[in-house]
């Protein structure tokens, strides 16, 4: 990610496995930008996410690969490699805190679903990620909005995708057509690379 000096820069960090990244994270980055009136929007995927451990995920490379096929079209979006390229686990904080000292003065939003917004308080050191960034909470389908607090704002005009990275897979593995849950480049490269074959 290259050095971000701009004052007033309102800056949106949407972090994740993203295997595959999906329709439903595309559609929450562009909701994100128009109400949050965001300059820019960085996926960040993560290298190794320490909460995911022991589960069988795409390497790094291919998770990278779609989200770079995914965004190419819309310029205010950016992949952000930080978490890839740094070794060991992959921590939110630490990710956010490198994020903030090559972006001073930008204000930084972390969105999150509500299931990330209910894990949260087991992450590494949550009360520094709120002194880091606004967290800015999505509601997911069939379960009730977060709630907003003086920490945390809701994102109000999130249409509710009911598309998961779990079930895209399954469908994979299953021989089931994925089109329209993935942009067409993502479903090229899934369908080159024979990713989620297998479980």
């Amino acid at each position: 990610m290259a050095g971000l000096d701009s004052a007033g820069l309102r800056l949106g960090v949407l972090g994740g496995t993203f295997d595959p990244v999906h329709i439903g994270h595309l559609i929450l980055a562009e909701a994100a930008r128009e109400e949050l009136a965001l300059d820019r929007l960085l996926f960040v995927p993560a290298g190794q996410p320490w909460r995911k451990a022991g589960r069988d995920i795409a390497t790094a490379a291919d998770r990278l690969a779609m989200l770079e096929f995914a965004v190419s079209d819309n310029p205010a979006f950016e992949v952000c490699t930080i978490e890839v390229e740094r070794e060991g686990p992959s921590y939110t904080v630490e990710t956010l805190s490198e994020i903030k000292a090559r972006s001073l003065p930008a204000q930084i939003f972390f969105i999150v679903g509500e299931d990330a917004l209910e894990d949260m308080p087991n992450w590494k050191e949550p009360e520094r990620i709120a002194e880091l960034a606004e967290i800015v909470a999505a509601p997911r389908p069939g379960r009730p909005s977060p709630h907003e607090t003086g920490r945390i704002t809701l994102l109000r005009g999130m249409p509710i995708i009911g598309v998961s990275a779990t079930a895209v897979r399954e469908r994979v593995r299953d021989g089931r057509p994925i089109r329209y849950l993935v942009p067409p480049a993502v479903e090229d490269y899934i369908r080159r690379r024979q990713l989620y074959i297998s479980s």
